[in-house]
This record gives C-alpha cells, sequence and structure tokens, in this order.
C-alpha cells in the first residue's frame, strides 16, 4: 500500500463487546476485557501499517446510565489496563492520550490517567482513549474556554474552536471505522470527523482482527479525498 493512501490517523467507535458477551453467556465485563486484547492487537497492526494517530471509543458521556456495576467494572478495567499497559507503552515509543471529562473521573483513575501520560509523553505516535468524552461536550467546553478567554465575537471562527477542542495538538481522523453493524457517528469526534472517511464492519469489536483493519485500510485506499473540491 502506497504510504499516501494509509490514513495518518484513525478513530474507532469499538461497538459489540457487551453482544459478544451475550452470546457467550459471559457478563458484560467479559466482553471489555476481550476489547482491550483487541485494542492491543489493533494498536500494533495499525502501526506496522504506517498510522500514527489512533483514537479509540471507550466510555461515552452517555454510558454512565448502563447498570452501576458495569460502569463501576469499566473504571476498575480502565485502571488496570493503565498501570499493566503503561511499560509497553514507553518501551514500543507509543504517546497516550486521554481525552473527555476526565474530572469527573475518581481522584484515584485520573491518577493513573496522569502518571500514564506523564510516562509515555516522548512516544512517536500516538494511542487515545476517548473517555467519559462526548462529542457535543467537547465543543459545549471549548465554547465555554472562548467564553472565559473574552474572544469578541468577530474573533470567533473555526481556529478559535479547533484550539480549545481536548486534543488541539492532534490532526482530525481520516478514516473512522465502527464495528458491531451500527450505522452511526455516536456523538464521537463531531467537529473532528468532518472530513473523514467511514467504514463499518458487522464485525463485533472483540472480534475484529488483523483483516479486518486491513480491508478498512484498502477501502480508504480506494477512495478519492475532494474535501468539497
Amino acid at each position: 500500500m502506497a504510504s499516501d493512501a494509509v490514513p495518518r490517523h484513525i478513530a474507532i467507535v469499538m461497538d459489540g463487546n457487551r453482544r459478544w458477551a451475550r452470546q457467550r453467556r459471559l457478563p458484560a465485563i467479559a466482553g471489555h476485557r476481550q476489547g482491550v486484547e483487541t485494542i492491543r492487537r489493533t494498536l500494533r497492526h495499525a502501526r506496522e501499517r504506517g498510522v500514527r494517530y489512533l483514537t479509540l471509543y471507550s466510555f461515552s458521556t452517555e454510558n454512565w446510565k448502563r447498570d452501576p456495576s458495569e460502569v463501576e467494572a469499566l473504571m476498575r478495567l480502565l485502571e488496570e489496563t493503565i498501570l499493566r499497559e503503561t511499560d509497553a507503552l514507553v518501551r514500543d515509543r507509543v504517546r497516550l492520550r486521554v481525552i473527555g471529562r476526565i474530572g469527573e473521573l475518581s481522584e484515584r483513575l485520573q491518577q493513573a490517567i496522569a502518571g500514564a501520560i506523564h510516562a509515555t509523553e516522548c512516544g512517536t505516535d500516538t494511542m487515545t482513549i476517548a473517555f467519559n468524552y462526548g462529542g457535543r461536550a467537547e465543543i459545549v467546553d471549548a465554547v465555554r474556554a472562548i467564553a472565559r478567554d473574552g474572544l469578541a465575537p468577530d474573533a470567533i471562527d473555526e481556529a478559535a474552536i479547533a484550539r480549545r477542542l481536548y486534543a488541539p495538538d492532534i490532526p482530525d481522523p481520516d478514516l473512522f471505522i465502527r464495528t458491531g453493524g451500527e450505522l452511526r457517528v455516536s456523538n464521537f469526534l463531531l467537529w473532528q470527523v468532518a472530513y473523514a472517511e467511514m467504514w463499518a464492519t458487522p464485525v463485533l469489536w472483540p472480534d475484529f482482527s488483523v483483516q479486518d483493519l486491513d480491508d478498512a485500510l484498502a477501502a480508504y485506499a480506494s477512495r478519492e479525498r475532494r474535501f468539497g473540491r
């Protein structure tokens, strides 16, 4: 695959963990744990293909509506995964970013996130986890920052908003992948995916394979990106 046909940034809605678990008569957290294994595999293969940025939708602002026991298990799983994987990310030179309303998480989880971000800050490629994240919430927070900064109305443009998003230094996604068979954005990176190429698969996230990623990359390479031209 030619280097200019490889997306620099892929964003993924990792859908299907709970359905995967139900199909096997397992608790929901078993699907989420298997999904972590898929993240590890997908990150490695994406980097081998030349992808520099990977953003993964892990927990939305709407997911607080789920059963409290599942929410609590997801919080524990994030902390556990961060603590277990940080050394590997440092070794593999992967920078970790976490976007969302992190201040609403427990102090302990915030400390684990901050430690991993600091430890991996010299990474050459970036994996971003969207946790307690919502696209509308991100835009609201950007507008609040504009208000705090006292910008005049005529000074507010797209660049002013983009600079106040959660990760303004990360380029917009080139390719948006959704697993699990649904065909919606689900409040993920609403500002950033304006010109992303979309690719969906019925494969549940825990079963998402290297071949599935290659299929998405091949579809991306076959498209002409005109950006409104």
